[in-house]
């Protein structure tokens, strides 16, 4: 039975996932309600990049989904293109209440594709459904967008809880087996521990930690703070 455990854990595949998409749209709520099936009503955005892991379940594997999320706004634009670069896949999400976050989806859905042309998955999230009073993109429009893209499409609601465990069912199992799974270069980093303390990345004018950094993958030294959530604590391997 142990080893059979320590098989099942030697062989279990771990996948980089990226949320993408304008400020204020729910990336960080999605991701909490995934992870902690809670909501948080006071908008934060995100600063930089936060990284978190969990480890999910499907009727014929088992997966590590590492989940990074981006910060919307335009000053942390630069970083995101070396976080899609290794990915395995992207979840590009739209405020439904939000047009002009909705049209900027065919521009995150390019930039992946110019990082990982075809070897990567993507799925279309409209999000925020509880606010269907104030709906300015039909259902219609997302699974059209997301046909003509050829990626996947979901609608959920965050602060509801609604589709959220769908999306990341449907997304896993879309991902490849552990025949095809993609080399994640974090996966061929040194096991790294991660000290509480060194979580803080970067604020205005230090340096950031080597061993962090590396494991990061980017050069974070000349941009504002970047952030890994304390969950991300253990080994990363």
């Amino acid at each position: 039975m142990a080893l059979e455990a320590a098989v099942r854990a030697t062989g279990l595949n771990k996948y980089k996932l990226v949320f993408l998409g304008e400020q204020a749209v729910g990336k960080t709520s999605v991701i909490t309600r995934f992870m902690y099936d809670t909501f948080d009503n006071n908008y934060q955005a995100t600063i930089g990049i936060d990284f978190l892991s969990k480890t999910m379940y499907l009727e014929d594997r088992t997966v590590r989904l590492q989940l990074w999320d981006t910060a919307g706004q335009e000053r942390f634009r630069s970083l995101i293109p070396s976080y899609i670069r290794d990915s395995s896949g992207a979840i590009v999400v739209y405020d439904i209440t939000n047009r002009a976050s909705f049209l900027n989806t065919s521009k995150w859905i390019e930039d992946v594709r110019s990082e990982r042309g075809n070897d990567v998955v993507i799925i279309l999230v409209g999000n925020k459904t509880d606010l269907a009073d104030r709906r300015q993109v039909s259902t219609e429009e997302g699974e059209e967008k997301a046909k003509e893209n050829g990626v996947m499409f979901i609608e959920t609601s965050a602060k509801m809880g609604t589709n959220i465990k769908g999306l990341f069912r449907q997304l896993a199992q879309a991902l490849p087996g552990q025949d095809e799974a993609p080399n994640v270069d974090m996966a061929t980093q040194p096991t790294v521990q991660l000290d509480p303390e060194l979580l803080v990345l970067k604020i205005e004018g230090l340096s950031v930690p080597e061993t962090v950094q590396g494991l990061l993958g980017a050069d974070f030294s000349t941009v504002p703070l970047a952030t890994v959530h304390e969950n991300a604590r253990g080994s990363i391997a």
